[in-house]
């Protein structure tokens, strides 16, 4: 058992951090504001390797582990989290198409995404089914060497930017058994998108309804089988579980960075606020509290990596125990600074409403519960 990176790893990790405070920090407080979703400093990421990091190297992909991934999205994160976060997005997309899609499918689009020059979504939740995924309702029936897709997909991150949308659609039985996995493009007749979510946080990123009215779409175009495609989204959540939890930390580990130099340089009383014993113990809090969310993630990504039979239980862990302790320490952070933490002229309010989120999706934080318990009894 090494906790060490490898020296590859720790190479990944700094130019990970100097990307993102060269170009993400400086902007992040200005797309936040106007809502801008900055596809063109997302494509310098990808020209990093950063859009098709578990992708294989024969479509782009820079083949990478899921270890690396988490210590990639960390760092992107402390730029941007909601950029981040969508990247995290794409890569998970990405990953189902290559690793379910065939030969054909996989050549046709991963090497455009991997280049982020075609940007993807993921689009299983529904407005009638959300935790109960399973539930969906969205249809696609056989007709000819088409199917046609019915229905319709809620807080779709990317929806009307993003250039494709990987579906999961009822093709047969209903529950899981039924649902098939498919990539539909953005200009698709039948596809519409209804207008932009007023969110909390993720503001730098769109959200919005995506809709199918008879909706064709090529054979080819499915992922995996007729009914696999359940079990394709639930494995690509494994690891978008993991990236969300990585993200989380990010934007914690700023947050704390911030409260540390704040904690230095403030007076109160005649003295730093360092030298304060309850802020020293609340800070100590802090760290530890990160460090081990940051073991546990790692823990869950050497066991994707590894094919781990608990692996899927160790994802739910990690993802439940770190976005709930980063959005703590986040909410702890802005505490620290008093009134000055409810300012837009420091990050820590922005770091809150955004980290909020990762609580409810890629599975909410109860699911997570439900996940966890399930395996348990299963043992």
């Amino acid at each position: 058992m090494d906790f060490s990176p490898t020296e590859d790893q720790r190479a990944i990790q700094e130019a990970a951090r100097q990307f993102a405070e060269a170009e993400f920090m400086p902007h992040s407080a200005e797309w936040d504001e106007h809502k801008i979703f900055p596809v063109e400093a997302m494509r310098h990421a990808a020209a990093l390797g950063f859009a098709g990091i578990y992708v294989q190297d024969d479509v782009g992909g820079s083949g990478l582990t899921r270890l690396d991934s988490a210590i990639i999205f960390e760092e992107l994160a402390r730029g941007d989290v909601a950029v981040a976060a969508f990247i995290s997005i794409h890569n998970m997309a990405s990953w189902m198409i290559d690793r379910f899609g065939s030969d054909a499918l996989r050549h046709k689009y991963l090497p455009r995404l991997t280049t982020m020059e075609m940007i993807a979504s993921y689009c299983l939740t529904e407005p009638g089914s959300g935790s109960d995924a399973a539930a969906l309702r969205t249809t696609a029936k056989l007709d000819g060497d088409h199917y046609v897709l019915n229905g319709s997909k809620a807080f779709i991150s990317g929806a009307g930017t993003s250039d494709v949308y990987v579906v999961m659609a009822r093709t047969g039985v209903d529950g899981p058994k039924g649902v098939s996995t498919f990539v539909v493009e953005k200009d698709t007749p039948g596809l519409s998108f209804g207008a932009q979510e007023k969110k909390m946080g993720w503001n730098a990123q769109p959200t919005a309804i995506v809709s199918f009215d008879d909706c064709r779409v090529p054979v080819e175009n499915r992922v995996g089988g007729e009914g696999d495609g359940f079990r394709i989204a639930m494995m690509g959540l494994d690891g978008g579980r993991l990236n969300i939890a990585a993200c989380s930390l990010g934007g914690a580990q700023l947050a704390l960075d911030t409260a540390k130099a704040y904690a230095e340089t403030r007076k109160q009383f005649g003295k730093p606020l360092k030298e304060f014993q309850a802020l020293q113990f609340k800070l100590a809090d802090m760290a530890t509290n990160l460090e081990a969310s940051r073991l546990m993630v790692r823990r869950g990504a050497w066991a994707l990596d590894n094919r781990d039979p608990h692996a899927t239980q160790l994802c739910a862990m990690a993802k439940r125990f770190a976005t709930d302790a980063a959005y703590q320490v986040a909410d702890d952070a802005l505490q620290l600074h008093g009134g000055y933490g409810y300012l837009k002229d420091y990050p820590l309010e922005r770091i809150v409403r955004d980290l909020r989120v990762h609580r409810i999706l890629e599975g909410t934080n109860e699911i997570m519960r439900v996940i966890t318990a399930r395996e348990m009894f299963r043992q």
